[in-house]
């Protein structure tokens, strides 16, 4: 148990960080994971509304990605290694489609 005013301050702010840096990784796992379902989807029908949300979930998750890094809960390398994931799995689809 921390002694001082000052270690048990750190201690509120770890844990207040940790719980933020758990959201901001939970969230970029999730938008993945719709991105990969809507590009099932978007196999399955290749209709213009599936191509329209596989085109937002794919900016969505991009964006999230990229702020994950900027506040440092993401190393550069693997958010640019996950936007790479993401973009081989776009250029797949659409060329499939087409």
């Amino acid at each position: 148990m921390a002694n001082t005013n000052s270690a048990k301050k750190r201690i509120q702010i770890a844990e207040r960080n940790r719980l933020e840096n758990k959201n901001y990784k939970s969230t970029v796992r999730t938008l993945m994971k719709r991105f990969f379902s809507a590009c099932g989807t978007f196999e399955k029908e290749p209709d213009e509304q599936s191509k329209g949300d596989l085109q937002k979930t794919f900016n969505l998750a991009f964006s999230k990605i990229d702020k994950a890094v900027k506040k440092g809960v993401l190393h550069k390398n693997t958010g640019a290694n996950q936007k790479s994931r993401l973009s081989f799995a776009l250029k797949k689809v659409l060329k499939e489609v087409v």
